[in-house]
This record gives C-alpha cells, structure tokens and sequence, in this order.
C-alpha cells in the first residue's frame, strides 16, 4: 500500500512504517521539564516511530497527575512556549514532532500566527484535545496552510455518524482514545481501547493509534492487536519524574519497542 501523495510527514512516515509491517509507537514527553530534550533523543533513538512534545499548559483538561505534575514543574522553572518550541529544531530524532496543548495558545495570537511558530519550529503536527470537530475548521485550514498537520481524538463517545468525518479531518493519524478520563497509566487495559480502534480503522486507512490508558508494553501489544500502534505519556513522563532520565526514558521506549516487535 503506497502512500498517498498529498499527505504530511508524520502521516507519510507513519504509514510507511505500518504498510512495512511495523507496529507504531510514539512517545510523549513535556517540554521544559529538566533534561525534556535529551529524553526527546533517547527515546527516538529507542525506536520511537515520533515524538509528541507537550506543551505545558496551566488548565488542562485531558492531562492526568503525572503529566500535570511535569508540566507544572515546567511551568515553575520557566518554560513557556516559546521557550519549548525554539528547542524543537535542535533536537537531534530524525523522526517526526508533534506538539500536544490546549486550543487557548492557538486561539490568543491567532491561528496563522501559531501555525507559522509550529512551522518554523520544526513541528509535523499538532494535538488540540480541547477544540471540538465542530469549531475545528479555521485552525485545521489555517494549519494546513503552512503545513501542519492536526491530529483529531476519536473518543469512546463519538458517535457513529460523526466518526467518518473526524477522521477524515484528522491528519497524521487518528488519535483513538482508550478510556473516557484523563491520561494515566491503568492496571488493565479498557474494553474501550480496542473498541474505538476498530471502529476507526472500519472508517478510515490512516494510521490509527491508541493512546490513553496504557499502562504496559503488554497493554500496548494488546492495543495494537487491533489499532496500527499506540502512544504512550504518563510512563515515559513518569520515568522522568522518578530520575530515570534520559537513559530511563530510552530504556522504557526500548521495551515497548521490544514487546511491539515480537507481538
């Protein structure tokens, strides 16, 4: 299966690596938290297929305790988004970025004006799980515009009739969320994560990965028995928060990695 020629480069990469065989993983890290960049590095160099760079946001509504916790360490030692955004470029992965925030940081210097920093940042795509389908339109063109692509979250809830349509707006990939709540790892994987996977991958032939909820990289293989790969936050932030560092984030990625792989 080819790629098609209109798509981005984290979709056009994405969809490579999945039409090869490979199961997809990416990896969320929050920008500004101590040593956030090298762990960027290691765990692309790990076998991140990309990278999902938070940016830290002071309200957030998807983020569970772990990510909240990064992020407001960030926050208290300075990091803004500029600050995060102009590291991006520097940053040695050779795999696609995404920035994972909140709508208000698009919608206070304008959509064009926020999509050109991400475009000049060295930034694929963009996550905004606070901006519905429904009022997505001016970001999403705005976005395309200079070339970045907007990653739409499938829930649990979306309804049948709306599904085709989100993911037809969606680019990059199809973010399916696993469980209804906040991010977190989970002791067992929901019935949710595999349901809203299928239901997406019955509407579209984008790359759809799972993310929410996944606690393991036996969760994830499970995940992925259905979805094209899965995304995972809170562990890899968690390993930060712990003092893993650089080196425990690269060895996290590397057993999801490992378990993908092997099936």
């Amino acid at each position: 299966m080819s790629s098609p020629s209109n798509v981005g480069r984290m979709e056009r990469h994405l969809r490579d690596r999945r039409d090869n065989g490979a199961k997809l993983l990416v990896a969320y890290i929050t920008g500004g938290y101590d040593g956030w960049e090298a762990a960027v590095e290691s765990a692309a160099a790990a076998g991140a297929d990309a990278i999902e760079i938070g940016i830290p946001f002071s309200d957030p509504v998807m983020d569970g305790p772990v990510i909240q916790e990064a992020s407001q360490a960030a926050l208290e030692t300075g990091a803004t988004p500029a600050s995060v955004l102009s590291s991006v470029p520097k940053l040695d992965t050779g795999v696609p970025h995404a920035v994972m925030t909140y709508y208000n940081l698009a919608h206070h210097p304008g959509h064009e004006r926020f999509a050109a920093t991400l475009a000049k940042s060295a930034i694929d795509a963009a996550i905004l799980p606070d901006l519905p389908l429904v009022e997505s339109g001016p970001w999403r063109e705005a976005a395309s515009n200079v070339g970045i692509e907007t990653i739409m979250l499938a829930a649990p809830t979306t309804p049948d009739h709306r599904l085709p349509e989100l993911c037809e707006a969606s680019k990059g990939f199809v973010y399916a969320v696993g469980l209804l709540g906040v991010t977190g790892e989970r002791a067992a994987l929901a019935a949710t994560a595999t349901e809203i996977a299928k239901r997406c991958k019955e509407v579209t032939d984008k790359p759809v990965l799972t993310g929410v909820g996944i606690g393991s990289p036996e969760q994830a293989v499970e995940a992925s028995s259905v979805a094209d790969g899965v995304i995972i936050g809170s562990a890899v932030v968690r390993r930060l928060l712990d003092g893993g560092g650089a080196e425990g984030v690269g060895d996290l990625v590397a057993a999801y990695r490992a378990a993908l792989d092997a099936g």
